[in-house]
């Protein structure tokens, strides 16, 4: 006890003394008069959202001014702009951005973990970050593996692997292949870096003697080691926040002056459901009014494109943002330049009337353009016999299995407008349209409709066509017209198209019209 006392009465005149030393006075529960010192805040509280929950949605620039705050205040101020900047509709309660990505986290935790938390996996990491695949072609239990011929040709003995497939992913590119490969037979699927990482066993020989081929000689561009890390590199990059500076400015009316970047916008229309209609909106640009950059030997134009799409009642009824990137090799560039750059979009929206505010930016120049239009979205009566918008188009051919959901493909059919409707000297004019209600024939089980395509010239038919409905297995519901009317005996000038749709059991009848102009 004695000793204990003794401790104690030591401690307390030590830390009077050095108080004393430092200038200090000893604590007397009254304020003192120095320099108030304020401690920083624990970070802890904060470490999982930094460290876990967004760690592959954050920037390096919002990383840093992150760990540059002080106070959890200012954390929490932070967060909700992290939030708010990614919120694709700020005018609904919800963030739909924010509760994706939490979906996406328990899924990636609850499908993905193999002995670590199923998001810090590779193939949790793309899912967070890109969210579900198109397509997956699983191979979960390996073995035989007959290899493409792309890949050497040959059999082999393959480690359990998956193959990923993303027709589109913004920074990345467009026909996306991502391969991840289980080498320890733990469920552990690794982001594969080379197409012979899924190969266990080749005959005794290495793979890349297999058969002895070269894989050099077969080799996709997409599987070259150079296209491969860059893809990788891109993969990993967090998304960027995608034209937050469009959004305000769209938002706060201002004026562009002189329109420094001039675009066409056209709407058509195409029946999805009883309650809701595509409007596919379509962008078009000069490639003369762009500005191209030598990259890796193509000339390179980069456009991003914002618009808010509003109902009448002043309720925001959707956004789209994206960037469209124009490559041009430089044997093409004195023929390209006086073509155009097209984009499309397309939304389900109810039948109503809109306003749509687009904004075009040159990337290279910072050069705007803004189109502002109201619209009215038709509302399709199933008594009814009824049609799409009237597409005149330059490109319409039946769509791959790929390019299924892709811009520009409606149906099974990729149709890319033509917006000046123009056209050359012999070359054939794309019309597609989509017919709605049209009765069935219960004989011949075909569509008892009649469509027949004609070609005016100054009120003079000079092209006529009769649909053809021989083999077709589409129901009344809906029907597909895509076809390519021929113009090679038409001379330079100004044309209209007329496209009579009747159907002979309810006795209704729809036309349709639209100019273009050949030219020489």
């Amino acid at each position: 006890r004695l000793l204990l006392s003794v401790t104690l009465i030591c401690s307390i005149a030590v830390s009077a003394l050095s108080q004393q030393a430092n200038g200090q006075k000893p604590a007397s529960g009254e304020p003192t008069d120095g320099v108030r010192k304020v401690s920083v805040e624990s970070k802890d509280p904060f470490k999982k959202w930094l460290n876990e929950d967004v760690s592959y949605l954050i920037t390096q620039a919002e990383r840093a001014a992150y760990l540059a705050l002080k106070t959890n205040e200012e954390r929490e101020n932070f967060i909700k702009f992290f939030w708010d900047r990614r919120d694709p509709d700020p005018d609904t309660e919800e963030n739909e951005f924010r509760e994706q990505h939490y979906e996406r986290v328990a899924y990636a935790n609850e499908h993905f973990a193999s002995g670590i938390p199923g998001w810090r996996t590779d193939r949790g990491r793309i899912y967070i970050t890109w969210g579900k695949p198109d397509s997956i072609e699983p191979h979960s239990s390996g073995g035989s593996y007959e290899r493409p011929s792309y890949e050497g040709g040959g059999s082999a003995t393959a480690y359990p692997f998956e193959t990923w497939f993303y027709r589109h992913l913004d920074g990345v590119g467009d026909g996306v292949e991502i391969e991840f490969v289980d080498r320890t037979g733990t469920g552990e699927y690794r982001i594969a870096r080379d197409p012979d990482e899924k190969i266990a066993f080749a005959s005794g020989l290495s793979t890349r003697q297999v058969n002895n081929v070269n894989t050099a000689n077969y080799q996709r561009e997409q599987d070259s080691p150079f296209v491969v890390a860059s893809k990788i590199a891109a993969l990993s990059t967090p998304p960027t926040v995608k034209f937050d500076d469009l959004r305000q400015f769209i938002n706060s009316s201002a004026v562009i002056d002189n329109n420094a970047l001039p675009f066409d916008l056209r709407i058509d229309y195409f029946r999805q459901s009883d309650d809701r209609v595509i409007a596919a909106f379509t962008i078009k640009t000069s490639n003369r009014g762009l500005q191209f950059k030598d990259e890796g030997g193509l000339q390179t134009a980069r456009l991003n494109i914002f618009g808010k799409i509003t109902a009448v009642t002043g309720k925001r009824s959707g956004i789209f943002e994206d960037s469209v990137v124009t490559n041009v090799s430089a044997g093409e560039w004195d023929n390209t330049r006086d073509q155009r750059s097209i984009y499309q979009k397309g939304l389900a929206l109810a039948p109503g009337i809109y306003r749509a505010d687009i904004i075009v930016r040159d990337v290279a120049t910072g050069n705007k353009g803004l189109v502002s239009m109201g619209f009215k979205v038709p509302k399709y009566d199933q008594a009814k016999l009824s049609t799409s918008s009237l597409i005149l188009a330059s490109k319409l051919r039946t769509a791959t299995e790929r390019e299924i959901g892709e811009r520009f493909v409606i149906g099974g059919v990729k149709v890319i407008p033509n917006l000046v409707s123009e056209y050359k000297l012999g070359e054939d004019v794309g019309v597609y349209l989509q017919v709605y209600n049209a009765e069935v024939d219960q004989t011949t089980l075909r569509p008892a409709v009649d469509v027949s395509y004609t070609v005016l010239k100054d009120g003079k038919v000079v092209l006529t066509k009769i649909e053809d409905w021989e083999g077709s297995s589409e129901s009344g519901s809906r029907l597909t017209l895509a076809r390519l009317l021929p113009t090679s005996k038409l001379l330079a000038g100004e044309y209209e198209v007329k496209i009579e749709v009747r159907d002979s059991v309810r006795v209704q009848s729809v036309e349709r019209s639209a100019k273009f102009t050949i030219v020489p």
